[in-house]
């Protein structure tokens, strides 16, 4: 898959990285903008990387509305988080109560990435590398990124270690996908991370908000829309009767893999009162761009 080389540093302190998230500051200031990225920079120019093809536990979610922030269990969001930044050549990182870095050692390490395009928030969707990529290839270049490659960055580390979901996007090559599929199937067959918590095939009895937020492990799209759909409720319920309606609303169109089936969230999620479980495994689930 053909994507531009940025090369700069990892940088922590003010920021607050999770499982899928971290803030890169480009060598070259006008690299964004040399590579045509509408990427949304900070006064010292680093920008907020969204981590392609991953999605780790919420550590903090602003539900829609006045739904509040919302997190899922600290344990395995944390982990992720910590995993990441390791990979990533930070040997130890300090955070205040609101999850802010305080500091970090070392202050930043360099390391590069590989993307093609920003999300709606300003985000260069990325695969992350620590170091310098190997050869001459030039900052801003366009380079192959192939599976033998994808399997150095930081990305798959996570898919590998079981601490983060495979969630795909259309825009993802198929070769990569299935690398990482095969990636995070290897993690729940061994027991991996998150993966003996977790809840979201197997299903879920919904009893209380709290039981959302500290307890059950599950896929974090499917977190966020029963958080905004619950956000609805002034009065804190949790009753899941229009849960279903609410997604359809949501129109989050798919494919299926292998059978290609085009559909949308809504049918893959099924809800009978108030038990809730995703009917495929999110490897096979492939999210068409909104």
């Amino acid at each position: 898959m053909p994507m531009t080389l940025i090369k700069g540093t990892f940088q922590l302190v003010g920021a607050s990285p999770d499982g899928d998230s971290v803030r890169f500051y480009p060598e070259d200031p006008q690299a964004t903008k040399k590579a045509g990225l509408k990427v949304r920079l900070n006064s010292r120019g680093g920008m907020q990387l969204r981590l392609d093809a991953i999605d780790a536990l919420e550590t903090h979610y602003q539900a829609r509305g006045t739904g509040g922030m919302w997190h899922q269990p600290a344990e395995f969001a944390d982990a992720a988080a910590a995993n990441l930044l390791k990979a990533l050549g930070f040997k130890k990182v300090e955070r205040d109560e609101r999850g802010t870095v305080t500091s970090s050692t070392p202050i930043k390490v360099p390391g590069h990435i590989l993307t093609r395009f920003a999300d709606k928030y300003g985000r260069a969707v990325a695969f992350a590398f620590p170091g310098q990529r190997p050869g001459r290839s030039a900052d801003l270049s366009k380079v192959h990124l192939d599976v033998k490659t994808l399997k150095n960055s930081a990305n798959h580390r996570q898919v590998a270690d079981g601490l983060v979901y495979p969630t795909f996007y259309s825009l993802l090559y198929p070769d990569l996908r299935d690398a990482l599929a095969a990636a995070a199937v290897e993690a729940r067959r061994n027991g991996l991370g998150l993966w003996p918590h977790d809840v979201t095939n197997s299903g879920f009895k919904l009893s209380s908000r709290r039981q959302l937020a500290d307890e059950l492990v599950i896929l974090p799209k499917l977190f966020r829309r029963l958080v905004d759909y619950l956000a609805l409720d002034e009065s804190g319920g949790v009753s899941l009767s229009g849960f279903s309606d609410f997604l359809d609303s949501r129109n989050d169109r798919l494919f299926t893999v292998p059978d290609g089936h085009a559909t949308e969230f809504e049918t893959l999620v099924s809800v009978k009162r108030q038990t809730v479980n995703l009917t495929i495994e999110p490897e096979r689930i492939v999210f068409i761009e909104a």
